[in-house]
């Protein structure tokens, strides 16, 4: 017998035979590729992906590993899955690229083309028993034939079938109680008709207002247009539209309609996506919502078996409903890993949300929107674009010069109509450019005047200088990335209580632009520092956002003098794209947007920042390269652990037992990224320490963080910490 997996229970020897394992792989690797018509592809995989098993060196291998045969002598290389790819070029010359990748990446991820081409070349060792294998592999084309930028997806999601179908049939066998967890959801029929009764509870339990009649009138075109076929779709609805549980209706309908399989939620800030995710838990249930995020904290969860039923569903998405990030959605797409691709497969036939669009970044736009053309023609996904800013993404896209220019989304059909004239019904804010210079003091001494307000800025820097020249009067607050996550979200929620609150008479926010987009806060009055159009309206979206004002709210964006300019880059660009636009137009109707786009796409010097066309969209993809170089967040940033009650045992556990997935996760929320500049700062005057040694993980010493502003970096507050 070849032995595939063993393990020792019940006080024996239990063995997997790897005839068995291959057929159980091959079975679910090919139910898997079905979603996009690749089935036997699939099979082929499954049937091939650990032949390299037979080699001698490996069965000594597993036997001495396993603790069977402790003193078995391990004969030359023990490396198994590069055998699978040598087998699949003898038998399938024509389609080795496909196969040979995934083969003989299923542990370490896909290789260079040229790296696994060079391995190809090896011989098919002796030892290995050539399997009779036959298959008409042929790869169905999508309507309007392929794309040159196609195919690396689907050598993705072939790897990703495999891996996952590996990874299960494993577990299947070395962790049969681990595989029960995985047990049946909610069906979205069944999920649809929980969130209709929702609807109609909110509806009853609400007044006639013009906002919710707005919001009926979006959630019955989301309806009516939910049939529509499988492809492109905008709901561009403002601030206060309801938007969330609209658009929710609207791809829980259509994924019934067409049957798809799950509805993936991408989310930008981790602020939305914590808040949108406990409303849908509300709606329907802890065991039928994953959301899968570097913030999550799952000890929140009582439930042990639920626990472990999530972090099993984090690793593939095989949920009905998936929040996560743009970062977790569109860099598993141009990864190599196995970890990251082992999800791709389940996004086949499903809908996809992207909220908050606009912030898609203009350095990635052609990889990005290239990939879910490639996922809605290939493997069947419908595409719902969400905002109150709906970038441009269809027809031909133009940068700074002609060669800057690519064909992106042929059509998007957007589901409100314009005769709604949303943006009219929902006005509730008056909004004021000042485009002259301001010093610090000046925009402080304009705060002071209002006792509830909010104050948006560009940076770190920014929020904590005016925040020091505010009078400390009533509850005046601070709000940045400065502090960790689990204080950010403390202070958010004292702001909505102080807010709901008509004896807190003085409330003062000075935010970076964390707050400024899905937090659900309400201020009379916004200043917001100049920046992008798309930027000024989130902004502007926590201005009288529930409508109470007996007139419109007020939200005024001003400019900082000198040095405080805005930096060159991302912000001083979006910028200049809104400083050109034509004066005294309304700002808040979808034709401002539309031109603020062009303005914005036409300073953009480069739309493929990763050069992903160069690196993948070719004859001889670079996997490899290409993963490393696609970053949405591309910062030279450290985290560092925050010393307080809560993360002090953690930090403790993490010295004694070493990190683990679980406790690193949890330690995030703990965590502030700092510029390595700033971490040098720090760490020359003894700030920061290490956690264990060997281990690049650092804390915070506690006299170095500030309950009103987090941690703070300045060089006056470091020499006089130094002093003391």
């Amino acid at each position: 017998m070849v032995i595939s997996h063993l393990k020792y229970n019940n006080n024996q020897w239990v063995f997997q035979d790897n005839e068995t394992h291959q057929q159980g792989v091959a079975d679910r690797c090919a139910r898997f590729a079905d979603s996009f018509g690749m089935s036997e592809w699939g099979r082929v995989l499954g049937l091939l992906h650990d032949v390299g098993k037979e080699l001698p060196a490996f069965q000594q291998y597993i036997k001495r590993e396993s603790g069977y045969e402790p003193n078995a002598v391990v004969n030359g290389p023990h490396q198994h899955a590069y055998v699978g790819g040598l087998i699949a070029k003898r038998l399938f010359p024509a389609q080795c690229l496909l196969l040979g990748n995934a083969l003989m990446g299923h542990h370490r991820g896909l290789y260079d083309t040229d790296e696994m081409m060079a391995k190809l070349k090896e011989p098919i060792p002796s030892q290995i028993t050539m399997p009779d294998l036959q298959a008409n592999l042929t790869i169905p084309s999508p309507s309007g034939g392929f794309q040159k930028y196609d195919f690396h997806a689907v050598q993705r999601m072939l790897f990703s079938c495999l891996v996952d179908a590996d990874y299960l049939d494993t577990e299947a066998f070395m962790q049969p109680e681990q595989t029960a967890l995985r047990g049946s959801k909610s069906s979205l029929d069944q999920l649809l008709q929980m969130l209709e009764n929702h609807l109609k509870s909110l509806k009853a339990a609400s007044g006639e207002t013009e906002v919710n009649r707005v919001r009926d009138d979006v959630q019955q075109q989301c309806r009516t247009k939910s049939d529509g076929q499988v492809g492109f779709y905008s709901l561009t609805v403002p601030t206060g539209g309801g938007k969330t549980l609209s658009s929710l209706l609207w791809a829980l309908r259509h994924a019934v309609c067409h049957k798809q399989q799950r509805i993936i939620i991408a989310i930008p800030y981790t602020s939305i996506i914590t808040q949108t995710a406990a409303t849908l838990k509300g709606i329907f249930g802890e065991e039928n919502v994953l959301e899968h995020h570097s913030e999550f904290n799952d000890e929140s969860i009582d439930n042990d078996e639920l626990k472990q039923t999530l972090k099993l569903a984090s690793e593939n998405w095989d949920y009905p409903i998936i929040v996560t990030t743009n970062v977790q959605l569109f860099e598993s797409m141009f990864s190599n890993r196995t970890s990251k691709c082992r999800k791709l497969h389940n996004l086949a036939k499903s809908v996809i949300i992207l909220d908050e669009v606009q912030t898609l970044p203009t350095t990635h736009l052609k990889p990005i929107v290239q990939s879910l053309d490639t996922f809605h023609r290939v493997f069947g996904c419908s595409v719902l674009f969400t905002t109150a800013s709906q970038p441009i993404l269809n027809g031909e896209i133009e940068g700074c010069n002609p060669l800057e220019k690519f064909d992106a989304i042929p059509h998007i059909t957007e589901i409100v109509s314009p005769d709604s004239a949303l943006h009219d019904k929902l006005r509730r804010v008056e909004l004021t450019f000042d485009d002259s210079p301001h010093t610090y003091d000046e925009i402080a001494a304009e705060i002071a005047k209002h006792d509830r307000i909010l104050c948006v800025v560009n940076t770190r820097r920014d929020a904590k200088e005016l925040f020091d020249l505010l009078p400390d009067e009533g509850l005046t607050i601070h709000l940045s990335r400065m502090m960790y996550p689990v204080h950010v979200k403390r202070i958010i929620e004292q702001i909505k209580r102080a807010l709901a609150d008509p004896s807190q008479k003085v409330i003062r926010v000075v935010s970076t632009q964390l707050i400024e987009a899905g937090v659900d806060i309400d201020f009379p009055v916004v200043f917001r520092q100049e920046a992008g159009l798309d930027s000024v309206l989130q902004a502007a979206g926590r201005c009288n956002r529930e409508g109470r004002l007996a007139g419109l709210g007020h939200a005024w964006v001003f400019s900082l003098q000198g040095s405080n300019q805005l930096p060159l880059g991302a912000i001083r660009q979006a910028n200049d794209a809104r400083r050109n636009l034509q004066p005294n137009q309304d700002w808040f109707a979808p034709e401002a947007m539309q031109a603020y786009f062009k303005q914005l796409y036409a300073r953009t010097t480069n739309f493929d920042k990763p050069q992903i066309e160069q690196l993948l969209c070719n004859a001889r993809p670079q996997f490899e390269q290409a993963s490393h170089s696609f970053r949405l967040i591309d910062e030279n940033t450290i985290p560092i652990i925050v010393t307080c009650d809560e993360s002090a045992p953690l930090i403790k556990q993490l010295g004694y037992t070493g990190p683990s997935f679980g406790l690193m996760r949890h330690l995030r929320q703990y965590c502030v990224n700092v510029r390595k500049h700033d971490f040098d700062k720090l760490n020359q005057c003894g700030a920061v320490s290490r956690v264990c040694e060997d281990l690049d993980v650092f804390q915070l010493l506690p006299n170095f963080y500030k309950e009103k502003t987090g941690l703070c970096t300045d060089n006056e507050w470091l020499e006089e910490t130094l002093i003391i």
